[in-house]
């Protein structure tokens, strides 16, 4: 179709035909997902496509970049379900409007900015415990409820499985040798929908998960006692769940961003997460977040601008209102063996390929995270864990990095040139070098090639001018900030300050705004 107008950005060309078929393709393969979700957390199930198409719409039109695809995700409904089971649906929705207001006020203050500090073996960690989660969770598909218990699929049932999820993942994976001009996801339900349909083939279909058929989602406010014991109730959830929502939704953007050579923009996606969440709290959704999986079907699908995400929205919508009864017939190996590709996209591969040639602090920290992301299937405290080894290793590693070249001059005054970070990590490191009781009576410390970041490093250096002063020595130290100077006990006796080579830099302290 010819590229003639565009959608939000006029320096964007957009291609219609393509953005349909990767919406349409991508809201095949979020409603049995929603669906699932919203069962497991034991919500009434069109609660979950509710979410899946308040978050998708209001995202795709508001969000920080085009190509991201939100939903209602398991990784935030996983939150929830302590709160189902212990209070009810009502403290549910209060508890996704919460988690918006505080994604909202993330955005406002423009603290989506620290997903930068969010280092890459922390992503490659945070991608493949995703990519496990995602084919795990498809291996479910592949068990039956009998007699009130859950078993895997034996004989007939489960060779026809085999074969169909087997077929799905065949043609994803011959179609685009043949021709690009669909996405092959799209084609594989399809042909495996048609063959189950025309020969009468017996096997799990969506309708086994639930109904999709429903009205247009209900403006709703919580029936909960607005009082502070509820709010004692639901802050936590909603912190929760709006810090995992934004961690998984930043660093699927990063993603994407990479993905696409192009930059979105973090604190508008923040914004636009926590709208939907509120939307979501009343108007009876489950909440969520970006998604990764089905993002990466929506860029694998061509999808480049926001019309896609727009148009599966609208799909889901318009089958929870018409086409239900098409859609509950879709073979569900048809959407298993979809979502296995999709896991196996997913996945770090280049990461093996790297492991040789990484630090072995990066080794632990990756698979630290990706095993902290598999078996709590919390993404924000295994990345928040990620970034507290991470940021440890590097402080311990500038602190080994702190040196004093040492020379005394023809007048006998003694010089140490100290270079590398003075910071709490190398506070000890740094009064080791000097040697007090044998230096001249006039010793010049010179900070030139150094930096006192924090009050530790300030610390030090007071404890080192008290050194010298209780040995009668006189002492002094050169090239520190004016904030430095401030901060010294005996900064008048003891600074000689260089105005035209003192840095200007701050310390990291609370005096300083």
């Amino acid at each position: 179709m010819k590229q003639v107008f565009n959608l939000f950005d006029f320096s964007q060309k957009v291609n219609y035909k393509t953005e349909i078929l990767a919406g349409l393709t991508v809201a095949m393969t979020m409603i049995p997902e929603s669906l699932s979700f919203a069962i497991l957390a034991d919500f009434p199930p069109l609660v979950g496509l509710y979410a899946a198409f308040i978050m998708g719409l209001i995202t795709a039109i508001f969000g920080g970049r085009p190509g991201l695809v939100s939903g209602g995700a398991g990784a935030t409904v996983v939150v929830l379900i302590a709160l189902m089971n212990s209070h009810g649906l009502e403290y549910v929705f209060a508890a996704v409007a919460m988690a918006g207001i505080i994604q909202i006020g993330v955005g406002v203050f423009r603290l989506g900015k620290f997903i930068r500090l969010v280092p890459q073996p922390v992503m490659f960690g945070f991608v493949n415990g995703l990519a496990v989660i995602i084919f795990s969770a498809q291996l479910e598909q592949f068990k039956v409820m009998i007699n009130g218990q859950v078993e895997w699929l034996t004989g007939s049932p489960l060779l026809i499985m085999v074969a169909l999820v087997a077929l799905t993942i065949a043609i994803i994976l011959i179609f685009p040798k043949i021709t690009k001009a669909v996405p092959p996801s799209l084609v594989a339900i399809i042909v495996v929908f048609a063959i189950v349909y025309f020969f009468g083939i017996d096997t799990k279909q969506v309708k086994d998960i639930a109904s999709v058929s429903g009205s247009l989602p209900p403006f709703h406010i919580p029936e909960i006692p607005f009082t502070l014991e509820t709010l004692k109730i639901i802050f936590p959830y909603g912190l929760i769940m709006a810090a995992v929502g934004l961690t998984e939704g930043l660093l699927t953007l990063n993603l994407v961003d990479e993905i696409t050579g192009t930059r979105g923009r973090s604190n508008k996606e923040c914004v636009a997460q926590g709208t939907a969440n509120i939307a979501n709290g009343f108007f009876y959704g489950m909440g969520g977040c970006p998604m990764l999986a089905q993002t990466l079907v929506n860029l694998s699908s061509g999808s480049r601008a926001r019309l896609s995400g727009i148009i599966a929205a609208i799909t889901i919508l318009v089958i929870i209102l018409v086409g239900a009864p098409v859609i509950e017939l879709l073979p569900m190996a048809a959407l298993t063996g979809v979502m296995i590709m999709v896991a196996f996209g997913t996945f770090e591969w280049a990461s093996f390929k790297t492991l040789n040639k990484m630090p072995k602090h990066d080794i632990f920290v990756m698979v630290v995270v990706t095993l902290i992301t598999i078996l709590l299937h919390n993404l924000a405290l295994a990345v928040l864990i990620g970034v507290i080894i991470s940021a440890l290793v590097f402080a311990w590693d500038n602190a080994k990095r702190i040196r004093a070249r040492k020379r005394i001059d023809e007048n006998g005054i003694k010089h140490y040139e100290i270079y590398g970070p003075l910071f709490f990590g190398s506070t000890t490191a740094f009064n080791e070098k000097f040697d007090v009781l044998n230096d001249p009576e006039e010793v010049i410390v010179d900070f030139s090639e150094s930096r006192i970041a924090d009050m530790s490093g300030i610390e030090a250096v007071n404890k080192l001018t008290n050194r010298y002063a209780k040995q009668g020595k006189k002492l002094h130290l050169r090239h520190l900030s004016q904030d430095c100077r401030r901060l010294l006990n005996n900064a008048d006796a003891i600074i000689e300050v260089n105005i035209i080579e003192d840095p200007t830099y701050h310390v990291v302290t609370d005096k300083v705004k």
